[in-house]
């Protein structure tokens, strides 16, 4: 990744990458991943820290990593390499809900274990001209892969008010949502958006005085909701979860960190539909093939510890939820 041009500045690397709730999804997957031959399912890469600790844990491991930003894949080959583990590892340009495609081309029937850590990834965050961040002017963009699909502005300048104001209030749990839309159809008429700062000085300037002063930055919902929809982010979630759990070996885990509760109640009744004994209750006992094909290893979403947050501010709203398969489905 570096320059060729000696008089060129090397181009930045990424921060440290912290990834979050480390120690308790290592702890989460090891027991299905420690065998020789054990295959581990990174279904959003991103730079690798999650998969890299597990790499380091268990010498017999297999890791298929897919992420749909080339930056990312890129970043996480470097890493992977530079830790000794390319040989045992395949990395896969893809959406995570094409796992079942991804898998029946690798010739893989099933895996150990399938981590998902949903959301932007810190190498997106940490670039401005990605267009992810409210607090760096840049390209109003955030697509996840930057070479493919509808850009956030793109939505904002062609979505009618309707359209825009419910993917804010249904993708951003914004209160405000109508007043937002309305503004931004106002300006878009004089000037159509191109960048995040006018976008965010326009959300700041259409939410009530009083509520800006609370909650965190004005803009925070609104970006959140147009990500989501840029890169169809539940719809993708709602169809990789059951995938994963039908890619599950007998004794293989599913592990789920998510980062809003829009993510955390898909995953949880994902979860909790296929951890219940389907036996009608008028039979005067359980029914071996309806009985439950997974059993819930969390209780609720667990949050970091008082130390990681601490240490990374970013691990403040990460929730894990995890799921271990116990039989095949009938």
């Amino acid at each position: 990744m570096s320059s060729t041009d000696a008089a060129a500045p090397e181009p930045a690397r990424p921060p440290v990458h912290v990834p979050v709730l480390l120690e308790r999804i290592t702890e989460l997957l090891a027991p299905a991943c420690a065998a020789d031959g054990a295959v581990l399912v990174d279904a959003t890469l991103g730079l690798a820290g999650h998969s890299l600790a597990m790499l380091d844990a268990h010498p017999g491991l297999r890791l298929v990593g897919l992420d749909r930003d080339p930056e990312a894949r890129a970043e996480a080959a470097r890493r992977i390499e530079a830790a000794g583990h390319t040989d045992r590892v395949t990395l896969v340009p893809a959406v995570f809900d094409e796992l079942p495609d991804v898998l029946a081309r690798l010739g893989i029937d099933e895996v150990q274990g399938v981590l998902f850590d949903l959301g932007v990834s810190s190498l997106q965050l940490d670039r401005p001209d990605r267009g992810f961040s409210y607090s760096a002017d840049a390209p109003l963009d955030m697509r996840m892969n930057p070479e493919a699909g509808r850009t956030a502005a793109e939505i904002v300048n062609t979505y009618p008010p309707k359209e825009l104001a419910r993917v804010l209030r249904v993708y951003g749990e914004e209160r405000f949502a109508s007043r937002i839309a309305a503004a931004i159809d106002r300006e878009r008429a004089r000037e159509p958006f191109t960048s995040t700062a006018r976008l965010a000085e326009l959300v700041r300037e259409a939410i009530p005085a009083a509520t800006r002063r609370t909650g965190g930055h004005p803009a925070k919902r609104t970006f959140q909701a147009l990500r989501i929809e840029v890169n169809d982010e539940l719809g993708v979630l709602e169809r990789a979860l059951p995938a994963a759990v039908d890619a599950l070996a007998v004794g293989g885990r599913v592990v789920v960190i998510t980062f809003h509760s829009l993510e955390d109640r898909i995953v949880k009744q994902t979860l909790a539909a296929d951890a219940v004994d389907r036996t009608p209750p008028e039979f005067p006992m359980p029914v071996p093939e309806l009985g439950p094909v997974l059993r819930l290893l969390t209780r609720g979403g667990e949050a970091a510890s008082d130390e990681e947050l601490a240490a990374n501010p970013r691990a403040a709203s990460a929730r894990v939820r995890a799921a271990e398969r116990i039989r095949r489905a009938a």
